[in-house]
């Protein structure tokens, strides 16, 4: 029992690889609206695959720490290895979801063949400050109660909703986010959260007492009401949720 934990942390990067194989093997789709603009999404199934294989990854994630406390055996190597599977699913997986967007993003214009590969290596700026934000987290004094930046599945989770946006383009927001300066910008924003002094709440619960987790029982329940109303957009919406929510969250220092 006691190397549960590390098997449910070897599963994540388990997980992340076959994402990033996923992703790797998908290729951008042209799609014409009628008669206007041509754009170009990541086409076939197997960026989908990568997402869900990402999310699944996630999953792993949360209960690897759940079980490892439960059965009271963390330890350092526990630590270490999480970070680097958590690099990987997190950090390399949706680094080539971007770089694959902002090449189907690049594939709309005119001189799209003498785009070179470097227009697409800022997406593993994504992979980079995730280390770097694990990095920090694993010398940084132990709290419970936050987190200093997002901590990376949390942008890896929402990169992974890309394809899928990508695909079913709700209000307009899938073809918004095929150009390619908006990649960037998103690319920029994520990186900066993963590395600022904002203080996020974690989803680790004090007690059984609704006045002490009202953050985290409010971004839940705000999270599952969206479902249905959002759909696929429910993921970024819990992202950007969970960021407004610390605004107003004061977390203790215990």
């Amino acid at each position: 029992m006691k190397h549960l934990p590390n098997i449910l942390t070897l599963g994540n990067l388990f997980c992340g690889c076959i994402a990033i194989a996923f992703i790797l093997n998908s290729e951008p789709l042209k799609i014409d609206l009628e008669g206007e603009r041509a754009y170009w999404i990541i086409g076939n199934t197997q960026a989908y695959y990568g997402s869900i294989f990402i999310m699944i990854a996630g999953i792993l994630d949360l209960f690897d720490g759940m079980v490892a406390r439960w059965l009271g055996v963390s330890s350092p190597l526990g630590k270490d290895l999480d970070s680097l599977a958590d690099v990987v699913s997190f950090g390399v997986a949706p680094s080539m979801i971007i770089m694959k967007m902002l090449w189907a993003g690049w594939m709309q214009y005119p001189n799209a063949i003498d785009i070179s590969m470097l227009s697409m290596s800022p997406a593993f700026l994504i992979a980079c400050f995730g280390a770097l934000r694990l990095a920090r987290f694993n010398n940084s004094p132990a709290t419970t109660t936050y987190f200093t930046g997002v901590p990376i599945p949390a942008i890896g989770l929402t990169v992974a909703s890309f394809p899928l946006i990508n695909l079913y383009n709700p209000l307009g927001i899938g073809l918004s986010m095929q150009n390619p300066w908006i990649l960037y910008l998103i690319i920029a924003v994520l990186c900066w959260l993963m590395v600022s002094k904002i203080k996020l709440f974690t989803l680790k619960f004090n007690q059984f007492s609704i006045k002490k987790n009202w953050v985290q029982v409010a971004w839940i329940g705000l999270t599952l009401i969206s479902l249905p109303f959002l759909k696929i957009l429910a993921i970024p919406f819990s992202f950007l949720l969970y960021i407004a929510l610390s605004f107003a969250h004061k977390p203790s220092e215990a």
